[in-house]
């Protein structure tokens, strides 16, 4: 493969996109992949965007994904997915946990939450939707949501032959390698 792919990874701070990233970039790299990874803290601590855009191909030189660039956008809250949509691809595929986390406008009041972003998303792109948090708290650790988004982002791109159970137990802290290593796996599962 040298066509190089782009992922970006969105969502809000206290998310665990970081770790999400580092198990993806681990990943690829063990499956002999050239990765480059950059992360943007927003005002992250006080549940503000985060993203990180994952570049990897035969050899990546850059790891800056520029609008239109995207072959796949995982958004772990749903409104950022409408916020980063223009840097999808004309055919890429949108991987969207279907979950709200109210910015600090919202919750003072200044704003609404926007109702009806997915169901916008799904008249123009190639869109898998599920509950990863409902999954989470079902696997008894909601803090797992993004290792559920992981296993969803590696199925939908066909990355499904690399040892990800190998990846998490040498990315997570020991205690928590067995509820992810199964969070892993359901998000695998959502996707068809």
């Amino acid at each position: 493969m040298s066509e190089v792919k782009n992922i970006l990874l969105v969502g809000v701070g206290g998310q665990g996109i970081i770790l999400a990233s580092k198990i993806l970039s681990k990943g690829l790299m063990s499956g002999g992949y050239d990765v480059k990874m950059s992360e943007v803290h927003g005002m992250a601590q006080r549940g503000g965007s985060v993203t990180t855009q994952v570049r990897f191909g035969e050899k990546v030189y850059s790891p800056i994904i520029g609008k239109g660039q995207a072959d796949i956008l995982v958004s772990f809250e749903k409104m950022e997915a409408g916020k980063w949509i223009d840097h999808l691809k004309k055919d890429g595929k949108v991987v969207v946990n279907d979950y709200e986390i109210p910015s600090a406008p919202i919750l003072t009041g200044k704003l609404e939450y926007p109702k009806g972003i997915i169901e916008e998303l799904d008249k123009k792109i190639d869109l898998t939707v599920f509950k990863a948090a409902e999954i989470a708290k079902e696997l008894g650790n909601i803090k797992t949501m993004n290792v559920v988004m992981v296993g969803a982002l590696v199925k939908a791109i066909g990355l499904d032959n690399i040892d990800w159970d190998e990846v998490v137990r040498n990315t997570v802290k020991e205690k928590f390698v067995d509820i992810n290593i199964k969070a892993l796996r359901k998000g695998m599962e959502q996707v068809k």
